[in-house]
């Protein structure tokens, strides 16, 4: 059994990290380019793109109060003999915020079709590179920021199906991810891509994991 109450990716901005491994990718394809992020910074990207969006993740760099998410969270993560069974404690039912959404909606185009562990992975990419300083600040704009997912399209996110199993389990890992309840093989990670590509900036960063279809690097 794997558990952490790690502090949901909180990441340390290194200069030296931007220039040389840059933005991430997601697909076939590779090029350099400048891609614009707030307030007028722009990172140099190593962008490949397929027919399926992959990233990479940090670890959490102190552990998290407790209190921060109340004591029926900390109840979940203290009882749960699993990954799966916290999914199943997991409240879904309230709706969620603009931004969680757009985490459930990475983790649902991205990996519906993976296991729990490789859709808690994208879901720590995400929220790593929103920690990072590198990237923009919020999830959506992690997500919808240019040449990184590709099930963005014209940078708007695609319409989930939300009376579906998959879309209920997105919710259930996006929430986790975001508490830091739960630790995977990849949770430091900042970059992925699928199993059947090879991206060329694959051979500059470190791998952590492979998760059935998807393996994740910093």
């Amino acid at each position: 059994m794997s558990k952490t109450f790690g502090a949901g990716a909180m990441l340390t901005a290194i200069a030296g990290f931007v220039a040389m491994f840059g933005a991430g990718s997601t697909g076939a394809w590779a090029q350099e380019e400048t891609v614009p992020l707030q307030d007028g910074v722009a990172v140099v990207t190593d962008v490949s793109a397929a027919d399926e969006p992959r990233f990479v993740i940090e670890e959490s760099a102190q552990p998290i109060d407790v209190q921060e998410f109340g004591e029926e969270a900390a109840a979940r993560y203290r009882q749960a003999a699993s990954l799966q069974e916290l999914v199943g404690d997991m409240p879904i039912d309230a709706e969620l915020s603009a931004d969680m959404k757009c985490l459930a909606e990475a983790v649902y185009f991205e990996a519906r079709g993976e296991p729990l562990d490789g859709q808690l992975a994208v879901a720590k990419v995400v929220i790593n590179r929103a920690m990072s300083g590198i990237y923009p600040s919020d999830y959506c704009s992690v997500i919808t920021q240019r040449a990184q997912f590709s099930f963005v399209r014209g940078g708007r996110i695609p319409q989930a199906d939300e009376n579906s199993a998959a879309w209920r389990k997105a919710k259930a890992v996006a929430q986790i991810a975001h508490q830091g309840l739960w630790a995977c093989a990849a949770d430091n990670a900042m970059f992925f891509h699928a199993t059947y590509v090879k991206p060329s900036w694959a051979n500059r960063k470190q791998q952590l994991a492979r998760i059935d279809t998807h393996i994740f690097y910093r």
